[in-house]
């Protein structure tokens, strides 16, 4: 329990950062939460049922492109938590506009807004394996991504991987403005989070299972990911702002499924849903690889089984709606 420290959580209402919020509240924290309409009840109303929400959150309206817009909110915090940056993979037209611009401004205005206050002692950013793993380099199933990697922009611009690319450029600039300030930078790099939703909207990750599920993804990628449990990424959060030996990159990755793989697990967990069993495109399969997350054990967190995790997704889904329940 921290009885009496405030903490700012950007883009509270996100999948990642409700957890974040929650598990803050539990532990006795002030937070402060910005979000693009703090009057919106249809996506900020879970967070104000919250256990401790009533006596210890507080809802800001801020905008990641608005010069100074968190100033006011992180003006006296103890800690800041950057988690609000634009995740989607299709539909991108204006790369610069849509992904960009968002992420890496937005990071710059947090910390600019970090430094202003003085009273912040260590900001712990949400950043991606998106950032780590996407360069040059061949994988293979003998190859370890541990945190040293990093993704090179001009292959994702190359592969027109958007996404990857902010999240690149975005942790880039915030390890480069941090180098001479007096707080400290922690970064989490998550897989792709799945699990229980507590925001009432559908986050991009959950969208692709119910995709699988729904039979709206005819065919399934041929792509190699990590996956992670979204409780697992949100207690890193925190571990990393509580620990004072935490620094660096983390990654979450409980471990890395080819798309075949999680078809079958979809169809063990829920084998009542259609769910398509082709792969886009001819062989050969993309390789699985090792995505290192022993520092993510060494800070305290005890993975959740990839079963459990995506139980949790399917459950999460028909609970909110998402899936009809057959």
């Amino acid at each position: 329990m921290v009885e009496g420290k405030t903490v700012v959580v950007t883009g509270a209402n996100g999948f990642i950062a409700s957890w974040v919020v929650k598990i803050l509240l539990e532990r006795g924290y002030n937070v402060r939460g910005t979000v693009r309409n703090p009057d919106d009840t249809g996506k900020v109303g879970h967070l104000l049922e919250l256990p401790g929400a009533k006596e210890r959150l507080t809802l800001y309206k801020a905008d990641l492109l608005a010069d100074g817009a968190f100033d006011e909110v992180v003006q006296g915090s103890d800690g800041v938590f950057h988690t609000a940056s634009p995740f989607f993979l299709s539909g991108i037209t204006d790369p610069e506009v849509q992904l960009l611009s968002p992420a890496i401004k937005g990071t710059l205005s947090v910390l600019e807004s970090a430094e202003k206050a003085k009273s912040v002692k260590r900001v712990v950013l949400t950043s991606s394996t998106a950032s780590v793993g996407y360069n040059y380099n061949k994988k293979t199933p003998d190859t370890v991504v541990d945190e040293s990697w990093w993704s090179d922009p001009e292959f994702c611009k190359e592969i027109k991987f958007w996404y990857h690319l902010s999240k690149t450029m975005a942790e880039k600039s915030a390890w480069d403005f941090v180098k001479d300030k007096d707080f400290d930078l922690v970064v989490i790099n998550p897989a792709m989070v799945l699990g229980q939703l507590l925001q009432n909207t559908l986050n991009t990750s959950s969208e692709s299972i119910l995709g699988l599920l729904t039979g709206a993804m005819k065919e399934y990628p041929n792509a190699s990911l990590g996956y992670v449990n979204v409780k697992d990424v949100a207690l890193a959060h925190v571990l990393a702002y509580e620990s004072p030996s935490a620094e660096g990159r983390y990654i979450m990755s409980e471990s890395i499924l080819h798309y075949d793989d999680v078809v079958e697990l979809l169809k063990k967990i829920a084998p009542e849903y259609l769910i398509s069993s082709t792969m886009e495109g001819p062989g050969p399969k993309a390789p699985k690889y090792v995505l290192k997350h022993e520092k993510a054990e060494k800070l305290g967190i005890k993975f959740t089984s990839l079963e459990d995790t995506f139980a949790e997704c399917v459950a999460s889904l028909k609970e909110r709606g998402y899936l009809s329940k057959i």
